[in-house]
């Protein structure tokens, strides 16, 4: 499984960014996908994930501002960020695992390489 992100950025608050995360062989092995950030100095931490049914989870820093989707055809996972703030600046990953979906990092086991986004104030 290879995960490639695209659409990070620089932007001003108030922005928007749509990143995207292609994906490439054994999809069919993955129930899970969903997008993780770390900013400098800090841990990577969940931003949302979708499931194979469709089922949606996202962290509160997301809700009402972010919206994650996939292209049922090719796999390929989506996030809209609207509203972006300055806090939001970090390094975006694309994440998908083979089982259930959860929010612990660790148990993730495919990963991007990230696509940067800053926000300046």
């Amino acid at each position: 499984v290879q995960l490639v992100e695209s659409g990070g950025g620089s932007v001003q608050a108030g922005g928007s960014l749509r990143l995207s995360c292609e994906v490439s062989a054994y999809t069919y092995r993955l129930a899970c996908m969903g997008w993780f950030r770390q900013a400098p100095g800090k841990e990577r931490e969940i931003v949302a994930y979708i499931g194979i049914g469709g089922s949606i989870y996202a962290a509160d820093s997301a809700k009402d501002r972010f919206t994650i989707s996939q292209d049922s055809v090719t796999k390929t996972l989506y996030l809209q960020m609207n509203s972006l703030k300055p806090e939001d600046t970090a390094m975006y990953y694309c994440a998908a695992r083979e089982r259930d979906c959860g929010v612990v990092t660790a148990r993730w086991a495919y990963w991007g390489q990230g696509t940067q986004v800053t926000v300046s104030s």
